[in-house]
């Protein structure tokens, strides 16, 4: 059996086992603090395990999680904000096409980009299982708030009557809503973008707000959870590059790929650019995530430093705020 180390015991093995200078009350309040295994161990690489950052002292961790703790706090608010304001914005577009709040009119009525395609073919049995599987979801969410004792699905469900679609985007998160407006017909999905103000150019195939809600969503769960965020190592699918080439478009930020997390601070700033955010309130955004850079560089070696802030990533930001001025 492994032998449990006490925090001494940790910092020992640090030091000897993977040359980490470490020691003294602070450091050691620190390792409490942060852990060796969500601490250390989470913030010693870029993306996966294999890719080491070549960390030297313990102070060097410490700045990243100060660093990747600061960028949480700073892009908490906006990222709520933008959940509730595409919620609304997409409330708003379906209540207005239906003419109903009745989620199962909405369903057999409005629910149907499976019609995009042949019947015999397998996009559309594919399109058409989509849509069953997400009723079956947001069932599910129905369900378990009702069991949770969620007040407002307990007040229809105690007086039979159907939940409204309102009531639903209240309860189901922003996967599920992101899987939900996929169903929608393409003119609603493209209606709903250019209530937004995105650039429908890049929006042909009505799929650019459910790119946007999917790229956001992995961001906003990795804050909530706590996780790691500074390689943006949550990312969990592909983004489809249309996203990237509605936002060189629009901004002229060029290289916007997803990969660091800084291509996200340009991507939650365009879209509050897009739902009326202020330009100051925008330039204060990105200039305080500027200075949460300069205050990593003069903490951790530069090769580290330009492992985790790229060399166009400044260029990046200065092209963005360009943008926001317009």
């Amino acid at each position: 059996m492994k032998q449990i180390k006490s925090i001494n015991g940790l910092m020992k093995y640090l030091r000897d086992k993977h040359n980490i200078k470490i020691g003294g009350s602070l450091d050691k309040q620190h390792l409490k603090s942060v852990g060796y295994y969500h601490g250390y161990k989470g913030y010693r690489y870029i993306k996966k395990p294999s890719n080491k950052l070549p960390i030297t002292d313990f102070k060097e961790v410490m700045a990243i999680i100060d660093f990747d703790n600061k960028v949480k706090a700073l892009l908490y608010s906006q990222v709520m904000f933008i959940e509730t304001a595409i919620k609304s914005y997409a409330l708003e577009i379906i209540i207005q096409e239906g003419k109903t709040e009745n989620f199962s009119e909405i369903y057999t009525n409005l629910m149907t980009e499976y019609k995009l395609y042949s019947n015999q073919s397998n996009k559309y049995k594919s399109a058409y299982r989509k849509r069953l599987d997400t009723f079956n979801r947001i069932q599910n969410v129905i369900a378990t708030s009702y069991v949770a004792d969620n007040n407002i699905v307990a007040h229809y469900l105690k007086n039979d009557e159907s939940i409204p679609i309102w009531a639903i985007f209240e309860i189901i998160t922003l996967g599920e809503f992101g899987h939900l407006i996929s169903t929608f017909d393409k003119k609603i999905r493209q209606d709903i973008s250019k209530d937004i103000g995105l650039n429908i150019a890049f929006d042909s195939n009505g799929k650019l707000v459910e790119n946007i809600i999917f790229a956001i969503k992995d961001l906003r769960n990795s804050i909530a959870h706590n996780n790691v965020i500074f390689d943006a190592r949550f990312k969990n699918r592909n983004i489809d590059k249309t996203l990237s080439k509605a936002i060189l478009s629009d901004t002229n930020v060029q290289n916007v790929n997803f990969k660091c997390i800084t291509d996200y601070v340009i991507l939650v700033t365009y879209i509050l650019k897009k739902l009326k955010k202020t330009n100051k309130e925008l330039i204060k955004l990105v200039n305080d995530y500027n200075k949460l850079i300069d205050e990593l560089k003069s903490k951790i070696p530069s090769t580290i430093f330009n492992q985790i802030i790229l060399t166009d990533d400044i260029n990046k930001l200065n092209d963005l705020k360009k943008f926001i001025k317009k």
